[in-house]
């Protein structure tokens, strides 16, 4: 009978071969061997089932690399790996420079490089910033491996990597997927340890939600919440002065935080060198100087009773409205931008925007009919009354023959 000691040997031994056998596993790159090629270094990449091998020598500059894409099933996807020259994750796509391969039906993919300037790129065939040589491309058991030679500036020892595929309209490449492992395939590889600093896809991402939240709340519901407070509230009577520090409080608050969320905008546009969004921006600039406009015009209102009350009415009245207008249209064109980044949440913060900005329209109509109903209540109720209660001027006596 097996004695303890010697049961708890083969148990450990049993446990190193296991740690042997999954480490080893879970290193695949290490075990992908290519005919006539050998690199010094390989990795597994995070996203997509992607590994990169390579060979650098830092004093030359010369990059040899094997990049293999697991999982394509078939020729209608392309593939590509890039380098971002201006070193930065947020965004990396902007500014690449590609190796793409689209496997053909004959197996041989056709392999070319291509620059991408902004997010809407087909990936069209053109040269790129580093000189490249041997591309080649091939397409085996569900799998495609682009080979390159490329020449890195001197000194380089780390760089930012992207790696996609996607969908093709024919022989035309399409936009990839957003899901959050594209999203995440970038990283910092430093050529010389192998070692990298990975992609978390967070930071970019939370100023455009917040950039988003503090304009939609601003300039799409609190603008248009004082707006209705000021058109309905002041009929009734009960509600003067409450009416007036209710609507500069709502309007206030839109402006300061809608000042907040253009600020952010700023901030992302810099960041985002290659995205333009024109429109959008013209929009937000054309808010912040009409709702400036309005501020201003605040500390010189006119007292109701001064002859030029009438003019100050209408242009608040008309600034007033224009703002709104604008900021619901380019609340919407703010959701059009991010449709590059389309998915169930933003859908859903859409369609979130949708149902509150028509249920304030549903309560803006139900008040225009209930306070003109209370308008003409109250005009035919003062019809009805005699001139005077004491008299006909309502002083006891009539008015003097003249």
């Amino acid at each position: 009978m097996m004695g303890s000691s010697s049961m708890l040997r083969v148990v450990l031994g049993l446990s190193v071969l296991s740690c042997v056998l999954v480490t080893s596993s879970a290193q695949t790159c290490r075990n992908q061997t290519f005919s006539n090629r050998v690199f010094a270094t390989c990795r597994d990449l995070p996203q997509l089932t992607a590994y990169l091998h390579w060979t650098y020598d830092q004093a030359s500059g010369r990059l040899d690399i094997a990049f293999k894409h697991a999982g394509i099933t078939s020729t209608n996807r392309w593939v590509a790996w890039a380098i971002n020259p201006r070193n930065t994750l947020d965004p990396a796509m902007i500014g690449a420079q590609a190796l793409v391969a689209i496997p053909q039906s004959n197996g041989s993919p056709r392999a070319y490089t291509s620059s991408i300037a902004s997010t809407s790129t087909t990936l069209e065939e053109g040269a790129i910033s580093y000189p490249v040589s041997g591309l080649s491309a091939t397409f085996e058991s569900n799998q495609v491996t682009i080979f390159a030679t490329l020449t890195l500036p001197n000194g380089t020892s780390s760089l930012v990597h992207v790696w996609q595929d996607g969908p093709l309209s024919g022989t035309t490449p399409q936009e990839h997927s957003h899901e959050t492992s594209h999203q995440n395939s970038k990283e910092i590889l430093d050529l010389l340890s192998g070692s990298s600093t990975q992609a978390t896809g967070n930071s970019r991402q939370k100023r455009r939600n917040t950039h988003g939240v503090l304009n939609a709340v601003s300039w799409g519901i609190l603008m248009p919440t004082g707006a209705i407070i000021a058109r309905y509230l002041k009929v009734f009577k009960s509600a003067d002065p409450a009416w007036f520090y209710l609507h500069i409080t709502c309007q206030a608050s839109a402006y300061i935080v809608g000042v907040s969320g253009f600020g952010t905008g700023l901030k992302l546009g810099s960041d985002s060198e290659g995205v333009e969004y024109d429109t959008h921006r013209a929009l937000g600039i054309v808010l912040v100087c009409l709702g400036t406009l309005q501020v201003f015009a605040l500390f010189l209102r006119p007292n109701k009773d001064h002859r030029y009350r009438v003019y100050w009415n209408v242009y608040h009245h008309l600034v007033g409205y224009a703002t709104i207008i604008i900021s619901v249209v380019n609340v919407f064109k703010g959701f059009d931008t991010i449709e590059i980044y389309v998915g169930d949440r933003y859908n859903s913060w859409k369609h979130a925007y949708i149902g509150i900005i028509g249920a304030l329209g549903g309560i803006a109509v139900f008040l225009e009919a209930f306070t003109w109903i209370i308008v003409f209540k109250r005009r035919k109720s003062e019809n009805k009354i005699p001139h005077g209660a004491n008299g006909v001027n309502g002083y006891g006596s009539r008015p003097q023959q003249v």
